[in-house]
């Protein structure tokens, strides 16, 4: 029989503290994929500034970009780990503040970095730190971001909830586009490879000062303070159900694993249409770096509208039916929209609507994905389980994404590499997908088990 130290607490949590705790929760992961993103959408410049010695071509330099940004995302474990642990024990909100900090002060650094020209090697290698310590704090800021949300969501609305931290990814990536765009636009080509493509990342600064405030202010979540004082007292308090006791670790490890089988086509297909896709643009079908922008813009676009309505759609039908329509239709349409791209004949309207169609379909893996991996553990393990699971997939199949697409490519010469890639993942994503219960989403957060 399933405990639950949620469902009292999340009854008391009134409308403007379920507000609050959202606003605070998803105003670090916008700050997050901004950065990431502006990554990506500059990975042809950086390429040329840090990792292209003299000789170098660029493709070699875009393999080495994507290295450093696969790098990255396998801190995001640890990151999880170390800053799960401390919001499952300490609490939400400083692990919240302390990822927050790190990432904005590494982000910032990087628009500070002398480039190869200044400081020959060590330039690459000091980048490459840097993106180290953004991984730190990413693998962290989804755990707790997502913990709060779902923790402080009204009954029967976890889905919508936690379809805002997807949200604001789609924000942070549709800001990072934007203004690499604009900064594109604004400045001639060879101003943005001298300093301007700096800008977009000092940017990170004031944005990380302004969701600082917002997360200073944050309460911490009824389940996390009834789970706390259960704990010390050893009672669940009066007329609380007991305190949920952290599962067996094999239980939490393979919790962990399916739950990162769960999203691992969520984290392919994403970061292959809306992250990759500009760098694939430019070295394989050769369009200039602006129209490559504008593609990754309505992809997002396409993103950000499937976002809210998929997470509000799967708290009326499950979890399990949006998130495997949206893993199938990946694996259905991922040759068709690629090849639609790659045609010379095809119009810039068949050509806006295919990259807006592919946003749309990650989208219905993003909306319900965080309430689905929320509901797969216990409160006292909440931050870390989500946070590896999620951190796990994305280090593989996100972090990778870029640097086996490129490289595949260089040494295949098959330009239909991204395609493949986002079909096999998302066909393994379907299998366990399928393994939810179809009334999860009904059901309160769990209280003593690990697994579903």
């Amino acid at each position: 029989m399933t405990t639950s130290v949620h469902g009292p607490a999340q009854e008391s949590v009134g409308r403007p503290r379920s507000r609050r705790a959202l606003l605070a929760g998803a105003a670090g992961n916008l700050i997050e994929w901004y950065e990431f993103g502006v990554y990506g959408y500059f990975a042809t410049v950086i390429a040329a500034t840090f990792f292209t010695p003299d000789g170098g071509s660029s493709l070699e330099g875009l393999v080495a970009t994507y290295a450093s940004f696969a790098l990255a995302f396998f801190f995001r474990p640890l990151g999880a780990v170390l800053f799960g642990r401390l919001g499952d024990r300490i609490g939400r909100r400083p692990a919240l503040v302390l990822a927050l900090l790190l990432m904005t002060g590494a982000t910032t650094l990087i628009g500070l970095l002398p480039d190869r020209a200044a400081i020959g090697a060590a330039a690459p290698w000091l980048l490459t730190l840097l993106r180290v310590l953004q991984g730190l704090s990413a693998g962290g800021e989804f755990g707790g971001a997502v913990s709060v949300l779902t923790e402080f969501a009204p009954p029967g609305r976890r889905g919508l909830y936690g379809a805002w931290q997807s949200f604001t990814v789609a924000l942070g990536l549709l800001a990072g586009a934007g203004t690499a765009a604009l900064t594109a636009t604004v400045l001639s080509p060879a101003a943005l490879h001298a300093w301007g493509w700096r800008v977009p990342f000092l940017l990170a600064l004031p944005l990380g000062v302004a969701a600082l405030r917002l997360r200073l202010r944050l309460e911490e979540t009824p389940a996390f303070q009834l789970a706390r004082t259960a704990s010390a007292t050893g009672r669940g308090g009066t007329g609380a159900a007991p305190a949920a006791a952290a599962p067996h670790p094999r239980r939490l490890a393979g919790a962990v694993l399916l739950g990162a089988g769960r999203t691992m086509g969520w984290a392919a297909a994403g970061y292959t249409f809306l992250v990759v896709l500009p760098g694939y643009l430019q070295s394989t079908l050769h369009t200039t770096f602006r129209q490559a922008l504008v593609a990754t813009v309505l992809a997002n676009l396409g993103f950000a509208a499937a976002i809210l309505p998929a997470g509000a759609l799967s708290d009326r039908i499950g979890r399990r039916a949006v998130m495997t329509t949206g893993a199938a239709l990946a694996v259905a349409l991922a040759f068709p929209l690629l090849n639609l791209l790659q045609e010379a004949g095809s119009s810039s309207l068949a050509r806006g609507v295919a990259v807006i169609l592919a946003g749309a379909v990650v989208g219905l893996m993003a909306g319900p994905g965080p309430a689905m991996l929320a509901e797969m553990f216990p409160v006292t393990v909440r931050c870390t389980g989500l946070g590896l699971a999620y951190a796990l997939a994305n280090a593989v199949f996100s972090g990778c994404a870029g640097l086996l697409v490129t490289e595949l490519i260089k040494r295949t010469g098959n330009i239909d590499i991204p395609a493949y890639y986002v079909v096999v993942t998302c066909a393994v994503s379907v299998a366990a997908l399928l393994t939810l219960r179809g009334d999860d989403h009904r059901r309160p957060l769990r209280g003593d088990r690990a697994a579903g």
